[in-house]
């Protein structure tokens, strides 16, 4: 799929949720918030949700936000994936 047709299957602003997983630590939520809040400065109240795996190695953080652009997603996971704690974005 070419990128301007996954352009156009998205819709901005729109509301999008983004989740990021790591190894369980105490500030592992609180880092991939202040990731997030580089490019989202005004994220609401219960915006974030954090879930640990079943025998909680791990922990997924879920963020949900109004995104403004692609642009603005794209900059996010980079700089998500760039962490290396965060194993994975999705």
């Amino acid at each position: 799929m070419t990128q301007e047709r996954l352009d156009t299957l998205m819709e901005f602003p729109c509301s999008f949720a983004i989740k990021a997983m790591g190894l369980a630590a105490d500030d592992f939520d609180g880092l991939v918030v202040t990731i997030v809040r580089q490019y989202v400065p005004n994220l609401s109240e219960g915006a974030v949700h954090s879930k640990p795996s079943a025998a909680g190695k791990y922990l997924s953080v879920t963020i949900d936000f109004e995104a403004d652009s692609r642009a603005q997603l794209d900059d996010i996971y980079r700089a998500l994936s760039a962490e290396k704690r965060i194993l994975m974005a999705l």
